[in-house]
């Protein structure tokens, strides 16, 4: 009864917080992200009273199959986007500035962090910076691809928006495993190991789109057994489930070797292969994104709620978490200009770029939850530090990408102020 409870609140409070973020301006995600704070452990369901808020993070946490599989169906919407029509002319621009952005945001970061490692040697050492430069790689898609449809943004930024979120997972993985290995390494003062610092998220790339591509064949195949438009609906349902699922699997091949999987890689690739040979795979997908709706809204709620707000009395990770918030933007914005520059971009896509890569959530959260469990006090610093550049990236990105977006002339003027419908008037029998 209670997780249903808590489910069927989150839904209201979504709801109705969209509707209040709506005369500011404010995208509906920002009023999810809200709507998730207020019914938090640290608002209303610190009241202790049941079925009102969450009480404890145990209690988000029941939630977590849900959120998993919000996060399967953002990168499934993500993949849609690969059009091989489509990659012909962006391919090679999505997959450099990608690369590049990334890598400027890890650079500026560790520069940055060691500059305060000098300052504060007590304070931060040189693995707690080579790790949040890594993690700063990460941007988030479900905040950006929420913004993109509610507006129905169209146009060239928006082309090359998509591919390059999706890409920044699979950059993001490897540098995170690279630089984390490294760090571990300085902190346990043993030597780097080659095979858990490249080997293992190596294989987790490919194995990841192996996974991908084999699940997109079946579904495409699977597919044209049936034709009602119900039928349809659950079969893309089931195979992002299947594909989610499975990436939770790990395979010890022996020593340190092990084969993992990046669900977002996994979901993107599915849908890249199914949107590539399915002649229907366009009205399937519009489909799909409908019934998405509400699973998205329960999603951003439950990660609303997940923000932790404790980080606040921690002076040293506002600090740091404010000088990380300053350099990985800096190095997304700087890298995204520089390298869609270097590709010949257009000109608006040059300046507004950078901003729409700035939302950061679920994949760095992640990576912090690994590094507090195997760094242990050192692990503990960098996930207060990554806490509070989400709960300020959560809030203040989409409203940055929409500003963005529509600077960039990809939102219309009538999708920031829809009409209101004017009731219908039913005429009375005579």
């Amino acid at each position: 009864m209670e997780v249903l409870l808590s489910i069927a609140v989150s839904l209201l409070v979504g709801l109705i917080m969209s509707r209040v973020v709506k005369p500011l301006k404010l995208p509906a995600v920002t009023g999810y992200l809200i709507g998730g704070l207020l019914i938090g452990p640290f608002c209303l369901g610190a009241l202790g009273v049941k079925g009102l808020g969450f009480t404890d993070f145990e209690q988000v946490g029941a939630l977590k199959p849900i959120s998993d599989v919000a996060l399967g169906f953002i990168a499934f919407a993500i993949g849609n986007e690969f059009r091989l029509k489509q990659l012909k002319t962006i391919g090679r621009q999505a997959t450099i500035v990608a690369v590049f952005q990334a890598l400027s945001a890890t650079i500026l970061v560790d520069l940055g962090l060691l500059g305060l490692h000098l300052l504060m040697p007590d304070k931060i050492n040189v693995a707690d910076c080579i790790t949040l430069g890594a993690i700063a790689t990460a941007t988030a898609p479900a905040a950006t691809l929420m913004v993109v449809n509610q507006y129905k943004a169209k146009g060239p930024l928006v082309d090359i928006l998509l591919p390059i979120v999706a890409l920044d997972d699979a950059v993001g993985l490897i540098v995170f495993a690279v630089s984390f290995g490294i760090a571990k390494s300085l902190v346990s003062g043993a030597g780097v190991s080659l095979i858990s610092v490249l080997v293992n998220p190596l294989l987790e790339v490919f194995a990841s789109l192996l996974l991908g591509t084999v699940l997109g064949l079946i579904y495409t195949w699977f597919e044209r057994f049936f034709h009602s438009r119900s039928k349809r609906l659950t079969v893309a349902i089931t195979f992002v489930v299947f594909a989610v699922s499975f990436s939770m699997l790990r395979v010890p091949l022996g020593g340190e070797v092990e084969i993992g999987f990046s669900s977002l890689l996994v979901c993107m690739m599915m849908a890249t292969i199914f949107c590539n040979i399915c002649p229907s795979s366009e009205e399937l997908m519009a489909k799909t994104d409908r019934w998405t709706a509400p699973l998205f809204v329960l999603f951003f709620v439950i990660s609303g709620a997940e923000l932790d707000l404790s980080v606040f009395r921690d002076w040293f990770a506002v600090l740091v978490g404010a000088a990380y918030i300053l350099l990985r933007s800096s190095g997304k914005i700087l890298g995204a200009s520089v390298s869609s520059r270097f590709t010949k971009c257009s000109p608006t896509i040059q300046k507004w770029l950078g901003i729409t890569l700035l939302p950061q959530a679920g994949v760095a959260l992640g990576m912090s939850v690994t590094v507090s469990t195997q760094l242990g006090p050192d692990g503990a610093v960098i996930r207060s530090i990554v806490l509070f550049s989400v709960l300020v990236y959560e809030l203040v990105g989409p409203m940055l990408t929409k500003i963005a977006l529509t600077k960039a002339g990809e939102i219309s003027p009538k999708e920031l102020n829809p009409p209101h419908p004017e009731p219908k008037r039913h005429r009375a029998k005579a």
